[in-house]
């Protein structure tokens, strides 16, 4: 079973994220970690035609033409001068999803793609799709980034300028 958590938890998840959570458990028997040992790319593989269906632009491969650049900074007459780059994007919605498998955790790769989600021109939604578990040691990445979201949001103390994060366990 695909499991999620929609931060803040005081708000209903809204019907567009709802959507993505449906295309991971359409797809689950292919990418349950419990099961699978897939890399990201091949897990974002996976569920690329259906989250196109839905409107979503996807990375396509490693190439710098395939990536998704989301702009941070402009320069110069309205020249893109920063960007970062994203798994998926769904303009309509403002909504950033990055995919990710074994560096989530183990390299707190989570915690880059809120940074950079908070810093992306006009996002104001992330998606971040982790392992339910990881590795030999089954690591429970799923619920160690949970915890960290429900504190951060129980402290108070950060404010964060998204409307809401989904975290998906797969």
């Amino acid at each position: 079973m695909v499991n999620w958590q929609y931060y803040p938890k005081s708000k209903e998840i809204p019907k567009h994220l709802k959507s993505v959570v449906d295309v991971f458990n359409k797809n689950e028997s292919k990418i349950d970690s419990g099961h699978h040992l897939l890399g990201s790319n091949e897990v974002l593989l996976v569920l690329r035609r259906d989250l196109e269906q839905a409107g979503w632009k996807i990375e396509k491969g490693g190439k710098a033409l395939d990536k998704i650049k989301v702009p941070v900074l402009f320069g110069m007459n309205g020249k893109l001068e920063k960007h970062f780059q994203a798994d998926g994007y769904h303009a309509k919605t403002g909504t950033v999803i990055e995919i990710e498998a074994g560096r989530a955790v183990t390299n707190n790769q989570f915690l880059k793609d809120l940074f950079q989600a908070c810093m992306m021109h006009e996002v104001a939604f992330l998606i971040i799709a982790v392992r339910k578990i990881y590795g030999k040691g089954n690591s429970p990445d799923f619920a160690r980034v949970c915890t960290f979201f429900d504190t951060l949001y129980a402290s108070g103390r950060l404010n964060l300028p998204l409307q809401g994060i989904l975290i998906v366990g797969y």
